[in-house]
C-alpha cells in the first residue's frame, strides 16, 4: 500500500515538474516565427503533466476499481502553457464519496496534492453511471468526455465508461448540437473573424472550429484525426495541409499568448499584439513601398486573419461533407443550368472541376446566388472548388470582359448584393478579383474609432446603405428611408461604398488614392458620364460632410454656402448624405448618436435650401424662426410679449444659432428672471431624441464653462454639444446636449439633480478644482495618438477656431476649459466629437488675448502640456 506524499516530497514533485515546465516553456519562446514544432511542444507539457499526476495517483491509493481520466483538452494529449490540466476521478459505480469519509480524504488529498505541485486542475468526481447520466443531458460534457484517455488506474471501469458513453452519443445529434452551438459563439463575436481582439480560441475561425470539426466526425465514426478524415474522403491532401498549417499557427500564437500574458489569456488584445508580434520576430516597417511605417502587431494580425479565414472556409466545407453523409439520402438535385444545381437550397457545381475548365463560372455562382430563388448559401462541393481554383483567378481572369460584366452585374442586382459580396470576401473571391481589395483583407485600423478590419468596415458601409433600399429597415433611419425611396440607381451608392476605404493604408490621402481606383474601376466596367463622375465624387468626398456638420458652425450662411458650392446639386448631395450615414453608421455601434443624426439632418436641409436657389439670407432666417417660436410660446399660454425682457436682450447671432423650438424653450424659462442675480439651471429631454438638454443663464464669468464642465466630468455627463452666448445685459446664456449612460432609465432623476447640483455649483465661489486623472482605456494606452492642437482666425479674422484632437479620457474637456479660463478667452461655440477612442473638438473663440501671437503660442503649449499630462 502507497503511503501519502510528505511535505518535502511535495515539494520536489513541484520543484521538478515547475523546472520541467520552464525549460518547454523556454523552447517555446526561443522558437521564433515557425510553427512547425508548436504541437510536438504541447504534447510534451501534456506528457509532463501526465507524469506527475501518474505520480500523485499511485500515492493516493485509490481502490483498484478507481481510475484517473484525462478530459477536454487535456484528454487530446496536447497542454497549453496555462490550460487548466482537466481531469475525471473515475470512482467504481457503488462508490459514494459523501458516505465513505476514508474516500473523500483521499479524494481531497489528491486534489490538494495536485495544486500543491503546480497543476492547475479542473477536477471532477464520478461514477460511470453520474457521466452517463451528465453526458445525456449535456452536450458540453459528452464533448468532453468524446476525448477521454486513461492516465491511471483500472482499464477495466475506463472501457466500460467509454462503451457506455458509445452506445449513448447519437452522431446525428450531436452534429445539430455542436452546429447550433458553434453558430452561438459565432454570434457572440459578430460572425466575423476580424474582430480587432480576436480569440484565437473561440472567435469564428480559431482554434475551436478545427475542434468541433474533429469531434463530429469521431462521433459519425469518419475520424479521428485530419489524416483520416481524408482516408475517408472527406478532406483532399491540399485541404489537410492547409488545415495542419493554420491550425499550428493559431496554436503558436495561443501558446505565446499565454507565456506572455503570464496567465491563460486566448484574446489578442491590443496590450499583448506588439509583444506576440515582436516573439515572432516582426518589427515596424514600410510595406510595399508605403510611406507609413507598418506596426509589428499589424503583421502579425493580419497573418492571423488569414488564417483565421482560411479556417472559417474549410469548417464550412468540412461540416457541411459531414452532413451529406449523415443525411445521404435528403440532398435531392434540381438544375439551374448546365453548370449547377440547386441541392437543398445550396448552390452546387455540376463538376468539382468546373472553374477550371470555365473560369467565368466563378463569378456566375455569386450571380446565381443573388438571383435564384430558394438559393440561401453554397454546397460543400461548391466551397471546395472555389477553394481549390483560387490560383484561376489571376490578371488575366481579372482582365476578361465577360467577368468584368458579370461583376457589373452583380453588384447592380436590385436584392442579395451585401450577402453576395460578403460570400464573396469569405471565400477570397472578392480580393482575387478585385486585387485593390485585397491589399485592406485582414487590415487594421489604428484611429481608436472603427472596430473592424477595412474590408470588414467597407463591407458594413455597403450593408447599411443597401438597407435603405429595403422597407423592412425604414424605421431605423426614416430620412435615410424616405431619400433612397426616390433614388433610381441604388448600386452607384454600393459602388462608392466599396470604394470609399479600398485605398487605406497605403499612405497619402485614402480618399485621392481612392478615386483614382474607382475612377479605373468604372472605365473597365463601362461605368461612364454622370453615374461614374457621381461615383468618384462620392469616394472622394465622403468625409466631407462629417467633418463639416460634427466640426463648423451650421448657423453661418458661409458654411453652407461653401459646402452647397462642393456638392454641385441635390443629386450629389443626397448620395453623399446617404453614404455618409451609412458610413458612421459602419465604423462601431458606439460612434453613432442621435445628435451626429440632427446634425447631418441639418446640414442637408440647410444645404439643400440654398441648392433650391434660395439664397442665405440671415435677417429672413431670424425673423422666420422668431415667428414660429412666438407660435410656440402661444400654445404654451405665454403672457403676451412675455418674451420681450429677454429678446431685447439677444443679437442676431443667439438667433441664428437656435432652433424656433430652443429658442421658445428659453423663453418660457428665463422671460421672469431677466437680470436677476441668481443662476437659473432647467434640463429637459434632448429634441434630438437622445440624451438631454441643459440650460444655464447667469451672470457671465471668464471660468464659467470650465466650471460647467467640471461639474458634468464629476458627474459622469458626456458634452456632445455646447452653444455658449453672452447676452447684452453680461449674462451667459448656455445651451449643453449631454449623455449619460443612466439617461433613459432614470430622466427625471438626473434632470432634477442636475438642476440642483449644477445651480450650486455655480453658486461657490472659489478659484476651480484640481482636474482629476483621468483613466485611459486599454485601447488608448496601447495606441495612442499623440494630441494636436490648431488655433487659427476665422475667414473674416474676427474670431478664432480652436481645434483640438486627442485620445478621449474623463475629464478632458475640463482641461481644455481650464487653459482657455486662464487666458480669458471668451468662448462662443463649442462641438464635441467623440470617435470611440478619439476626440475631435472644436470652438468658436475670441478675446484680446488673441491678438498677440506670443499668447497665441503659449495658450496651443498650455494646451497640449495639460492633453499630455
Amino acid at each position: 500500500m502507497s503511503t501519502p506524499l510528505s511535505p518535502t516530497d511535495l515539494t520536489e514533485v513541484r520543484e521538478h515538474y515547475r523546472a520541467g515546465k520552464t525549460a518547454l516553456l523556454a523552447s517555446l519562446a526561443a522558437s521564433g516565427a515557425s510553427s512547425r514544432g508548436i504541437h510536438s511542444l504541447l504534447q510534451k507539457l501534456a506528457r509532463h503533466a501526465d507524469a506527475t499526476l501518474q505520480l500523485l495517483w499511485q500515492r493516493a491509493a485509490f481502490p483498484d476499481s478507481a481510475c484517473l481520466v484525462a478530459v477536454g483538452g487535456f484528454g487530446r494529449g496536447a497542454l497549453f502553457p496555462h490550460s487548466d490540466v482537466d481531469v475525471l476521478l473515475l470512482l467504481p459505480d457503488d462508490a459514494e464519496v459523501d458516505a465513505d469519509p476514508a474516500l473523500k480524504s483521499k479524494v481531497e488529498r489528491f486534489i490538494g496534492s495536485c495544486w500543491d505541485s503546480g497543476l492547475e486542475i479542473g477536477s471532477s468526481v464520478r461514477t460511470a453511471a453520474d457521466c452517463v447520466e451528465e453526458a445525456a443531458k449535456d452536450v458540453t460534457v459528452q464533448t468532453s468526455l468524446l476525448e477521454a484517455r486513461l492516465l491511471a488506474g483500472s482499464k477495466k471501469n475506463f472501457s466500460s465508461l467509454q462503451k457506455q458513453l458509445d452506445a449513448l452519443l447519437d452522431p446525428q445529434a450531436f452534429f445539430v448540437a455542436k452546429t447550433l452551438e458553434l453558430r452561438q459563439r459565432h454570434n457572440k463575436f459578430e460572425n466575423t473573424p476580424y474582430a480587432l481582439e480576436p480569440n484565437c480560441k473561440e472567435s469564428p475561425g480559431g482554434l475551436r472550429d478545427l475542434q468541433v470539426v474533429l469531434w463530429v466526425a469521431r462521433a459519425a465514426g469518419l475520424g479521428k484525426s485530419w489524416d483520416e478524415l481524408a482516408r475517408n474522403g472527406l478532406a483532399t491532401a491540399f485541404e489537410v495541409r492547409q488545415i495542419k498549417a493554420n491550425e499550428a499557427l493559431l496554436s503558436l500564437i495561443r501558446a505565446r499568448l499565454h507565456l506572455i500574458a503570464g496567465r491563460r489569456e486566448d484574446r489578442l488584445v491590443f496590450d499583448l499584439q506588439t509583444a506576440v508580434a515582436e516573439s515572432f520576430g516582426y518589427s515596424a516597417q514600410a510595406e510595399d513601398g508605403s510611406k507609413l511605417p507598418r506596426r509589428a502587431s499589424e503583421a502579425l494580425m493580419k497573418r492571423y486573419y488569414w488564417a483565421a479565414k482560411a479556417v472559417t472556409q474549410l469548417n464550412q466545407i468540412l461540416l457541411l461533407n459531414i452532413e451529406e453523409r449523415l443525411h445521404p439520402s435528403t440532398y435531392p438535385l434540381r438544375p439551374i443550368n448546365e453548370r449547377f444545381c440547386d441541392k437543398a437550397g445550396m448552390l452546387e457545381v455540376a463538376s468539382d472541376d468546373l472553374y477550371v475548365r470555365q473560369p467565368h463560372a466563378i463569378l456566375e455562382t455569386f450571380l446565381l446566388y443573388e438571383t435564384t430563388v430558394g438559393i440561401k448559401g453554397l454546397s460543400a462541393r461548391t466551397l471546395r472548388a472555389l477553394y481549390n481554383a483560387r490560383g484561376v483567378m489571376d490578371s488575366q481572369f481579372r482582365r476578361d470582359p465577360v467577368n468584368r460584366n458579370t461583376f457589373r452585374r452583380i453588384m447592380q442586382e436590385p436584392e442579395g448584393i451585401t450577402h453576395a459580396l460578403r460570400l464573396m470576401n469569405q471565400t477570397s473571391v472578392l480580393g482575387r478579383y478585385l486585387w485593390v481589395f485585397r491589399k485592406i483583407v485582414g487590415q487594421m485600423q489604428h484611429d481608436l474609432f472603427h472596430v473592424y478590419t477595412v474590408d470588414q468596415h467597407i463591407l458594413m458601409v455597403l450593408r447599411n446603405a443597401r438597407r435603405f433600399f429595403m422597407a423592412e429597415h425604414s424605421h431605423e433611419y426614416p430620412m435615410c428611408s424616405q431619400l433612397a425611396a426616390g433614388w433610381d440607381k441604388p448600386w452607384i451608392l454600393y459602388v462608392a461604398a466599396l470604394f470609399h476605404d479600398i485605398a487605406k493604408g497605403r499612405g497619402g490621402d485614402h480618399s485621392e488614392l481612392g478615386c483614382k481606383d474607382v475612377r479605373s474601376f468604372c472605365r473597365q466596367h463601362g461605368i461612364t458620364g454622370e453615374d461614374a463622375r457621381l461615383i468618384e465624387f462620392l469616394v472622394g468626398e465622403h468625409l466631407s460632410m462629417s467633418r463639416i456638420a460634427q466640426k463648423e458652425d451650421l448657423s453661418n450662411p458661409e458654411v453652407i454656402a461653401a459646402f452647397a458650392r462642393r456638392v454641385g446639386n441635390e443629386r450629389n448631395l443626397t448620395a453623399l448624405y446617404l453614404l455618409t450615414v451609412a458610413d458612421i453608421r459602419g465604423t462601431s455601434p458606439k460612434v453613432w448618436n442621435a445628435w451626429k443624426g440632427k446634425l447631418l439632418e441639418d446640414l442637408y436641409r440647410y444645404t439643400l435650401r440654398v441648392l433650391g436657389g434660395r439664397a442665405p439670407d440671415a435677417g429672413a432666417e431670424v425673423e422666420a424662426r422668431k415667428r414660429e417660436a412666438l407660435t410656440l410660446l402661444a400654445l404654451h399660454a405665454e403672457p403676451f410679449e412675455g418674451h420681450k425682457a429677454l429678446w431685447d436682450t439677444l443679437d442676431v447671432s443667439y438667433f441664428m444659432r437656435h432652433e424656433a423650438a430652443d429658442i421658445a424653450w428659453h423663453a418660457r424659462q428665463l422671460s421672469r428672471h431677466v437680470g436677476k442675480a441668481k443662476a437659473i439651471v432647467r434640463a429637459r429631454r434632448s429634441s434630438a431624441g437622445e440624451g438631454m438638454q441643459v440650460l444655464v443663464y447667469t451672470p457671465d464669468a471668464p471660468d464659467l464653462f470650465a466650471r460647467i464642465c467640471g461639474y458634468f466630468d464629476q458627474a459622469g455627463f458626456s458634452i456632445l454639444d455646447a452653444k455658449i452666448h453672452t447676452a447684452r445685459n453680461g449674462y451667459a446664456l448656455d445651451t449643453f446636449q449631454v449623455i449619460s449612460p443612466d439617461l433613459a432609465d432614470h430622466y427625471r432623476e438626473l434632470a432634477a439633480m442636475v438642476e440642483a447640483e449644477l445651480d450650486r455649483t455655480l453658486q461657490a465661489a472659489g478659484p476651480l478644482p484640481p482636474p482629476g486623472k483621468g483613466r485611459v482605456s486599454r485601447r488608448v494606452r496601447s495606441f495612442p495618438i499623440a494630441p494636436r492642437v490648431d488655433l487659427r482666425p476665422d475667414e473674416k479674422a474676427q474670431r478664432w477656431l480652436l481645434s483640438v484632437s486627442a485620445s478621449d479620457r474623463v475629464g478632458l474637456l475640463y482641461l481644455i476649459a481650464r487653459v482657455l479660463a486662464r487666458h480669458r478667452i471668451n468662448l462662443q461655440l463649442a462641438k464635441v466629437t467623440t470617435l470611440g477612442e478619439r476626440v475631435e473638438d472644436t470652438f468658436l473663440i475670441d478675446g484680446p488675448e488673441l491678438q498677440h501671437n506670443k499668447a497665441q503660442i503659449a495658450i496651443e503649449t498650455e494646451l497640449l502640456e495639460a492633453l499630455n499630462a
